[in-house]
Formats: C-alpha cells, structure tokens, sequence
C-alpha cells in the first residue's frame, strides 16, 4: 500500500490542533482523503464525531482500503467527491477538514470548494485548512518559494495560496477567519467559522 511521508509527519501535530477546535462537533467531511492516512488516524483519535472521508471517483480504490483495513466505529466508508460537481453527495457535516489540497487544485477549483463549504455548513460550522499559505503576498520561507515554482513546473494552475485571497473568497459565503495557526514546516492550519 502506497503511503504518504507528509502525511505520517504532519498527523499529529494537526491532531493536537484538531481536537480543541472540534470538540462541539459531530460529523467532519474530509475534502481530498487521499490515501486515507489522516482519515483512520483522526477517526479512532477523535471517537466523538463521525469522520466521513471523500476522494475523486477514479482515486477510490487505495483510500477505500485503507478504511476497510483500518476500521473505526465512527470512520464512513469514502464518498466519491468531485469539486467541480454542482451537487455534492453529503448529507450532513457540521465541519469540513481539507490537507494539502489548496496548492493543488486550480483557483476555479478553490473558488468552487469555498462555495460549497459555505452552503454545506451550518451556523458556527467549520471549515479547516491544512497545508503551506502565504501572507501578504510573501512566501513564508525560502523553502515554500521553490515548492511554489516546482508545482507551478508540474501544473502552472497549481501554486500556494495567499491567506488574504483565501480570506476575501470566504467571506463571499459566509465564512469567516477565525483561526491562523502556524504548524510544523512552514504549513498553517487556517480556521474558518460560518456565521
């Protein structure tokens, strides 16, 4: 099974961030589960609230294994989630976690996803966002400067993300700044609270 580093480094220190913030909350969708890493470990650490993972259709398979070997009574099978689709298979979530996927996705796509969340979530829902940002229009490090130019090498619609973009197209659906916390290698863990 294909593992990821960033994900084995980066779970427990979102973990200690994560379980403050949720402790009112009952029900997460995880936006681009990826190998389902974060998924298992923050489901059996936060047993109070259901974890619902989701990936694209055609990235089911290595996330969908890893909840069937790695159970939990609170962890849902993975959703099959598109961003670019206009409806989304959620019933209910009163908070949406996403890792690592900012930098990834085109800014259509980020556009999209911030327009869900806002319509999903209800009154004081969360929406948390892992991953490298940047502020004021400056890189954060030297470091988060050259993963900048290798991603827009791979995809140039690909790029990290600046926190005041993010803030501005949040507040168009009711989302709003709550949190800003800095994590281990030069990631944040930006909150969002809808109001």
């Amino acid at each position: 099974m294909t593992l990821s580093e960033a994900a084995e480094r980066n779970k427990h220190p979102i973990l200690e961030k994560l379980r403050p913030l949720l402790r009112n909350y009952t029900a997460v969708l995880e936006i681009g589960s990826g190998t389902g890493q974060h998924a298992v470990f923050f489901a059996s650490a936060l047993s109070h609230l259901v974890w619902q993972p989701s990936e694209l259709p055609d990235k089911l398979i290595l996330l969908t294994s890893m909840c069937r070997n790695y159970p939990s009574k609170n962890l849902t099978m993975p959703l099959p989630l598109d961003i670019d689709d206009d409806r989304w298979p959620v019933v209910h979530a009163d908070a949406v976690f996403t890792a690592n996927t900012l930098h990834i996705i085109h800014w259509p796509q980020v556009c999209r996803l911030f327009r869900h969340v806002g319509a999903l979530l209800p009154q004081q829902g969360l929406f948390c966002a892992y991953g490298p940002f940047n502020v004021d229009g400056r890189y954060t490090s030297a470091s988060n400067a050259q993963f900048d130019e290798w991603l827009k090498s791979r995809d140039p619609g690909s790029g990290i993300r600046d926190k005041a973009d993010l803030q501005s197209l949040a507040e168009k659906y009711g989302l709003s700044l709550q949190n800003d916390l800095i994590m281990p290698a030069n990631n944040r863990l930006l909150v969002w609270r809808k109001s």
